[in-house]
């Protein structure tokens, strides 16, 4: 069942694409909404640049919180400004007070902390018409500290709202 998710999200981004007639661009400078996938939560993005950004991603899974810093670089995909591809990387830090939780990480109850490094690569797409944004990513994490392993399934859909249009 955990394998559909990602097809599931993966239709719901290209029916938003595939709006008839919208024509979009990007030309938000800070974002913030909701990413949904298997560390779904809150997300911001400031651009520093006309193509450079800075993602900040706050999640909340197995009785804790993981917050995540990312640098992205952003090109012109499909010859359009409204249509992005983007990648980067950046850190995580993770805190679990488990008591009788499941986490695939950590076996015993009790607090852990981890820390480690993430990629990410997708696509974004900006409406003209009101000021969202729609991005598709997938973002590996390979934990250092505490729980060293590598986290390769978070693939995301993220919908962000421009503070500033």
């Amino acid at each position: 069942m955990k394998s559909v998710k990602p097809v599931i999200l993966m239709v719901i981004f290209l029916c938003i694409l595939g709006l008839g007639g919208v024509h979009a661009q990007r030309d938000y400078k800070t974002g913030i909404g909701f990413r949904a996938g298997p560390l779904a939560g809150l997300s911001a993005k400031q651009f520093i640049s006309n193509k450079n950004a800075l993602e900040l991603i706050y999640s909340s899974k197995w009785n804790g919180t993981i917050f995540e810093g990312l640098y992205e670089i952003h090109h012109d995909f499909f010859k359009s400004e409204s249509f992005n591809f983007y990648y980067g990387g950046g850190a995580h830090y993770g805190h679990w007070n488990l008591n009788q939780a499941d986490h695939p990480w950590f076996a015993t109850n009790g607090a852990h902390s981890t820390f480690g490094i993430d990629g990410i690569v997708g696509l974004e797409y900006c409406f003209e018409e009101a000021p969202i944004s729609v991005s598709m990513d997938w973002k590996p994490m390979l934990n250092l500290i505490n729980y060293s392993g590598f986290w390769m399934n978070d693939i995301g859909l993220t919908i962000r709202y421009d503070i500033f249009k």
